[in-house]
């Protein structure tokens, strides 16, 4: 981990700090950011995330709970009559420190917690008198849906996570021995539980921070697929694409671009072409005269009924084309209905393997070799840091200008480049002063 990793993080807690609701106490605010983005791919309400996290008084050293079955939150009242038989129940529980270092007294006081919540043999009432309400409310929420389920033979998990803005790398063996400890005393309470015990850094959370959430959009194709492994082509209306990059507002989902190199280019010729075939009813077939998208995603799954869906979608190479049919549909997206749209469906959770497809198929018009590195992780970084201090670092060309920015204050991926070139040059030339004299 980097010193930078931790300023990054700081910013972009800050960040979320301004959404966050005024009524949240500032010494539970990273808490609540913290489990947030851990528990990002649970997609919990606000409410569902303020309810899980019991930090404060009497939380015995615990300041999330949060109880799971088959990957949807536990509530009261929730229904398990269609849960099936041997459901996953996952406990996640943990701790949060806005801290630098990991320290042996979590453990200490987590384990012998944990092991009075989860006995089923310790009464409500006893619990009551340890710890907070909230925290025992989570916990017989826990224990009674655990009750109801034990003749489904449920598969129980436990993981508790201990979030810092510390480096992972930098752990004592003595506080792992506590995490051992405390997974062990777990697993000794539920025949055939599995306890894990996980760190979380100011580099791991940054990373989730900035990730989106799993998601899964779905695309109906006319003709196709054309199927080799898990990765498809396929042929699909324009109408149907229309859906697929859209919200339920009509909006546009710019998260599914982020993987781009570069964003709107206005009307260079290129999407001139695009809408002068759009535009002309007795134009060709268009996916004819398109080179189509192409889509990376996590997975891929087929229906009888000819509809893709697609989990983390992120379309690499189209964007110019997706944008011209964004504008031409949305004042009618039936419009598309008879017209056809190539689609490349690329599944691959290899990050070598995407960039190679991103380099592969942007190569074919004209990019600069350094728009090529845009979606690189440190790019992200320098993004961010720009944005923090009032600068906009123009890692996709023309983001931030289509976006309204002051020009000025905007800086290309060349132009940071030179510069720090620049210093490097310059710090070689300039002699060392020797002594005075």
């Amino acid at each position: 981990m980097s010193a930078n990793d931790v300023v990054l993080l700081n910013q972009t807690f800050q960040e979320w700090k301004t959404a966050a609701p005024t009524a949240l106490s500032p010494d539970r605010q990273f808490e609540v950011f913290a489990n947030e983005q851990i528990l990002k791919d649970c997609h919990l309400t606000f409410e569902e995330l303020m309810d899980g996290c019991v930090g404060g008084g009497g939380d015995g050293g615990l300041d999330a709970f949060f109880p799971f079955v088959n990957g949807v939150l536990l509530e009261e009242d929730s229904d398990l009559s269609n849960v099936g038989v041997k459901p996953d129940v996952l406990l996640y529980v943990g701790q949060v420190k806005e801290t630098g270092s990991y320290q042996e007294v979590v453990f200490d006081k987590a384990t012998p917690t944990l092991k009075k919540l989860l006995d089923q043999s310790v009464d409500e009432s006893e619990l009551r008198k340890r710890y907070s309400a909230a925290l025992v409310d989570r916990a017989m929420v826990f224990r009674n849906k655990l009750q109801e389920l034990a003749a489904r033979h449920p598969n129980v998990s436990v993981r508790f996570v201990y979030a810092t803005k510390g480096d992972t790398a930098k752990i004592n063996a003595n506080v792992y021995a506590k995490a051992n400890e405390l997974a062990k005393a777990v697993e000794q309470l539920f025949p055939g539980c599995a306890a894990t015990v996980d760190f979380f850094g100011a580099a791991h959370l940054l990373e989730l921070a900035n990730r989106q959430a799993t998601y899964t959009l779905s695309l109906a194709y006319v003709e196709g697929p054309l199927t080799q492994g898990d990765s498809h082509v396929v042929l699909v209306r324009l109408s149907d694409y229309f859906k697929c990059i859209t919200d339920d507002a009509g909006l546009m989902r710019h998260y599914i671009f982020e993987w781009n190199v570069r964003d709107y280019q206005g009307n260079v010729e290129v999407n001139v072409d695009i809408q002068r075939t759009l535009n002309d009813p007795n134009a060709p077939p268009f996916w004819w005269l398109n080179n189509g998208i192409t889509i990376i995603a996590s997975k891929a799954s087929i229906t009888g009924g000819k509809v893709l869906f697609l989990d983390d979608v992120q379309i690499v190479n189209g964007l110019q084309t997706s944008v011209e049919i964004y504008n031409f549909l949305k004042p009618d997206p039936t419009k598309g209905a008879d017209r056809l749209l190539l689609g490349r469906v690329v599944v691959t959770a290899d990050p070598a393997v995407r960039d190679r497809i991103i380099k592969a198929t942007n190569f074919q018009t004209s990019v600069s070799a350094a728009s090529l590195r845009a979606t690189d992780e440190i790019q992200r970084r320098i993004e961010q840091y720009f944005m923090a201090n009032g600068w906009y670092y123009d890692r996709r060309k023309g983001y931030y200008k289509n976006h309204g920015k002051p020009a000025d204050r905007i800086v290309s991926i060349p132009y940071l480049a030179q510069a720090v070139m620049a210093m490097g040059w310059a710090s070689r030339t300039i002699p060392e002063r020797g002594p005075p004299h």
